[in-house]
Order: structure tokens, then sequence, then C-alpha cells
């Protein structure tokens, strides 16, 4: 008896293009697909950027952005939403007045406020917009240690000795999930996620590589596809750590690229 295909879970990611295909969009369209789900893209800036740095930014009208969201939710079942760079404080205001609109679920936010090269990505203004606005309304929120630092104004975070619970209540989310790529330990990478009544650690060794761009929009996109599948928060971090510990492995004698190179998205087809 010939079984009948399922369709897979929709993941709607908004971001920004990234015109070397590393990052942003293109990294969660890589991520999405490679891990069996279905991804929709709302663009809300265009990047002229490589493995070096980000050059320029043009950010998308505000309308445009809106209309993208409308767009994808008036025709598809929307199982959860990657949210990354959102360029500026208009948009901002567009993307939460769309997810509360559309009464969006499991929305995962990477807090793209710096770039690898230390360009600033999105205006305080809009970064106070998403604290009060945008933070509250996310199921996972995935800042690394600069950024959580920048955020919440705790000190010492990093060696994670004053990361508390007091850090997820001050940013509004459900779940926080504190990258730990930044921390002084040369031989681990732990990353700590903190809800309501739990808090776990995710330990994995560092992996030497120069190919690590993408890392932020990789990990919080795979969160959001596990999500879409059913998998609790903690399954969809651990699936997802995993995921990007592989994909790092894959592209580590990749040479793509002068400066950080992408990861190996697709490392899991290859045994299929």
């Amino acid at each position: 008896m010939t079984s009948i295909p399922t369709s897979p879970p929709v993941i709607l990611t908004i971001a920004g293009s990234d015109s070397s295909a590393g990052a942003g969009i293109q990294a969660d369209l890589k991520t999405i697909s490679a891990n069996n789900g279905y991804a929709c893209t709302v663009i809300t800036a265009v990047t002229s950027q490589n493995t070096q740095g980000v050059y320029d930014v043009f950010s998308l009208p505000p309308p445009l952005v809106a209309s993208q969201i409308n767009a994808i939710f008036s025709d598809f079942n929307v199982a959860a939403v990657k949210v990354g760079m959102l360029a500026n404080i208009e948009i901002t205001r567009v993307v939460v007045e769309q997810l509360l609109a559309h009464k969006a679920k499991n929305i995962v936010v990477d807090p793209v406020m710096l770039s690898t090269s230390g360009r600033e990505l999105l205006s305080h203004e809009a970064v106070s917009y998403c604290k009060e606005h945008l933070y509250p309304i996310s199921t996972v929120l995935t800042p690394n240690l600069p950024e959580l630092e920048a955020l919440t104004e705790l000190t010492g975070t990093k060696s994670l000795t004053k990361t508390t619970q007091k850090a997820r209540q001050q940013l509004g989310c459900e779940w926080l999930l504190i990258k730990g790529g930044h921390s002084d330990d040369p031989t681990h990478s732990t990353d700590y996620l903190i809800g309501a009544d739990s808090a776990r650690s995710f330990s994995s060794p560092r992996i030497q590589s120069r190919n690590t761009h993408g890392t932020g929009c990789t990990l919080s996109s795979a969160i959001a596809t596990f999500l879409a599948q059913g998998h609790s928060v903690e399954a969809s971090v651990d699936k997802a750590k995993q995921y990007l510990s592989n994909a790092i492995v894959n592209a580590r004698h990749q040479k793509l690229g002068k400066g950080h190179g992408p990861l190996g998205h697709f490392y899991c087809l290859k045994s299929r």
C-alpha cells in the first residue's frame, strides 16, 4: 500500500538578506530545508556583505515588510516564526504588530544587534522597543553573551555566574537561551536554557574552524523548525545544537571566501 506523503510544517523567517548566503535569510532557508521544514521568507533588509564583513545595508519600506507577512499568513498555516535582523524601529514595529494580528506561535527571536565585524545592525531605540514589545511575545530568545550584557546590563556574564531567572524576567521572554560561544572556556561551548521553572545547560566541545559565519541564524532557525515539528522547547534546543555542531564540523575544510566562511548546512542529506 502506497503511503501518502504529509506536508512539511511551515516556518516563516523574518530577516535580512546576506549576499554571501552564509547568514540571514539564506542560512535560514538552508537550515529549515535541511531539517525537513518548508521555509517562507520575509526580507527586512538587503545587505552587501561577504565572509569578511557587512559593507552596506538597505532597509525595505515597512509597508512592504507588512505586506510580505500578510501574504504568508493569509495563505499558509505557519507553525513557527524565526525573527532575525529587523534593521530599524519602523520595521520592528510593523513586525510586532503583524505577529500579534496573526496570532503567531512558536516565535524564536535572534536579537541581531551587531555584525561579527562590529557594525551596528539595530538602533538603541529599536532595541528598547524590542525589549518592551517583541521579546515578551517570544517563545525563545537567543542572545549571545555580549548581546545579553547589552540587553540586561548584567555584569560578569562571561562566566555566566550571575545569569539567573532575573535575566529572563527582565527580558520578558518565555524561554531564554544564552549562547556561550563567547565564553572564556577554551575547550567547551556551553549554552544555558532558562524557563519559568527550569534551567538546563547544553555543552559541546569547541570546534576549531574559521567557517562559522551564520551560526546564530542557523541555531535560531533550527530551533524554530523543531518547534514547528512538535518538539518541546528543551528538545528543540538540544536537536538544534546537535545540528549546528555537525554543520560546523562538516564545513571545517571548506575554502569559501577569505574570512569566516559558511557552514555545511546540508551534511545531513549525505547519508539519506
